[in-house]
């Protein structure tokens, strides 16, 4: 049996791919591939995450020049397949770039780079990144961004809450992101944007374990 695969997409300027490589190998036990963004072979890949980090220097929007790559024009046919696409940070910048997710990420409201733990309540009802048994419906992930703050118009929160689609809402929110979300999933829910980051969560001497729900999520 050919051994599930999870895909990590290289930019110039990534800086959170071997985080996620290590808390999927080491911590949980999941083979992964970096893919660099200049290619469009997604063979044997079944799933993809795009990591944290500052893709092109994000000189004009994080994630505007990244969207242009040929590994992001190859996901429309990757994600109409059913397979799971996790953009983390600045990979949740580029899929709302892309128009794979609503919305925008823009400055934090202070206009300071955040770093830190946050406390996240699981929205979501049927989402299935994320762990609601109501009896714990609250994690912490740390977060480390300049521009994190979400932001939509009210029709598409509208559509956001209507499709249960808000996975994740900060509990204090800590960048001014409308109604406080911190994370949210395509309407056929293969597709999970989030700015914590939860690979940075998989190991309880350095982060706890919060993150290893969603990572693990890329498997079902």
């Amino acid at each position: 049996m050919t051994k599930f695969t999870v895909g990590i997409v290289v930019f110039p300027g990534s800086n959170c791919d071997r985080d996620v490589a290590w808390a999927l190998n080491g911590c949980l036990d999941i083979k992964s591939k970096f893919l660099w963004h200049e290619s469009s072979d997604l063979t044997g890949i079944d799933a993809i995450v795009l990591p944290g980090g500052f893709s092109y220097g994000d000189y004009l929007r994080c994630g505007a020049v990244a969207r242009f790559s040929p590994l992001i024009n190859s996901l429309n046919e990757f994600i109409r397949s059913g397979r799971k696409v996790l953009g983390i940070c600045n990979g949740f910048q580029i899929l709302t770039e892309s128009g794979f997710l609503p919305g925008a990420l823009s400055a934090n409201k202070n206009l300071n780079f955040i770093c830190k733990d946050v406390k996240l309540k699981i929205s979501s009802i049927n989402c299935d990144w994320v762990q609601n048994d109501k009896k714990n419906n609250e994690i912490v992930l740390p977060i480390a961004h300049g521009e994190g703050r979400y932001f939509c118009e009210e029709d598409t929160y509208k559509q956001l809450v209507d499709n249960d689609l808000i996975a994740l809402e900060y509990l204090q929110n800590p960048n001014g992101s409308s109604w406080n979300i911190a994370g949210i999933t395509n309407k056929k829910g293969n597709v999970f944007g989030l700015m914590p980051h939860p690979e940075r969560a998989c190991d309880p001497s350095i982060g706890g374990v919060d993150g290893i729900y969603i990572l693990k999520a890329l498997l079902s």
